[in-house]
């Protein structure tokens, strides 16, 4: 699955710079942290979701 992703520039560099200092494709990073939160225990993972919902609840909002 293909899931688009958008970053601020930071985050963007901040990615570009980690996946350089690792050696491998920001990409694969992005994919490796994704596979590592969905691996986490439950309750890490709850909490994970519970946190950007309600940090991004406005915009939730604004979209609907």
């Amino acid at each position: 699955m293909t899931i688009p992703i958008e970053l601020s520039d930071p985050e963007t560099e901040k990615l570009r710079s980690e996946a350089q200092r690792l050696g491998v494709d920001p990409q694969a990073l992005a994919a490796a942290a994704v596979r590592d939160l969905l691996n986490r225990e439950t309750t890490d993972f709850e909490q994970a979701v519970k946190y950007v919902l309600r940090k991004n609840q406005e915009l939730y909002k604004r979209l609907a």
